[in-house]
């Protein structure tokens, strides 16, 4: 992407905090941060949070980009709080903003069935959300680091590619995500 293709590129970051993985007693929370960036400035910042496990994590998401008008928003995963799914596709559909779900590891969905399986009354709807995004591509936005995977809803492997590269700012995380990850983990009580 060059520097004019950049010029004026909003994108949306989302990442969750540190959380506790197997609470005792009442229902536990983790913080859901998203940072939004025009070209490399910080330009909003909205904070929630969301059920540890649970499955609020798309309506969540949805309330904090109300007011986003931009080029895409870039998950940190696709799960957050543990296994609270977001819906991409859900998200494209309601907002018409595409959605790149990034990884900084290949995505081991064989393992991810299994532990819905054993710990998710519900899985059969978790695992729909993670089938319904497309192939799973690989990019290396970052020179010298190791490749980043990531699916794309609403937008082309290409065009995906672009904004990864685009929001690379220091390392191959693009830069929304990395911003929201710390703000969401520095938030978050010691676990």
């Amino acid at each position: 992407m060059t520097p004019t293709e950049r010029a004026g590129l909003r994108l949306f970051g989302v990442e969750d905090g540190s959380f506790e993985a197997f609470p005792t007693g009442e229902k536990a929370y983790c913080f859901l941060c998203g940072v939004e960036t025009k070209e490399s400035r910080i330009v909003g910042i909205k904070l929630t949070k969301i059920q540890v496990d649970g499955f609020d994590a798309t309506e969540k998401l949805l309330s904090m980009l109300e007011a986003f008008e931009g080029d895409a928003v870039i998950l940190g995963g696709i799960t957050f709080a543990g296994f609270n799914i977001v819906d991409p596709v859900k998200v494209h559909r309601e907002t018409g903003t595409p959605v790149i779900v990034y990884s900084g590891e290949e995505p081991d969905n064989e393992s991810v069935l299994n532990a819905l399986k054993a710990h998710f009354g519900d899985w059969r709807e978790r695992w729909k959300i993670i089938q319904s995004l497309g192939p799973i591509y690989t990019a290396r936005p970052f020179h010298g680091e190791p490749p980043v995977y990531f699916e794309v809803v609403g937008g082309t492997r290409e065009w995906g590619e672009k904004i990864l590269a685009a929001s690379a700012a220091v390392s191959r995380i693009p830069e929304p995500v990395r911003i929201a990850g710390i703000i969401a983990r520095g938030l978050s009580p010691a676990c």
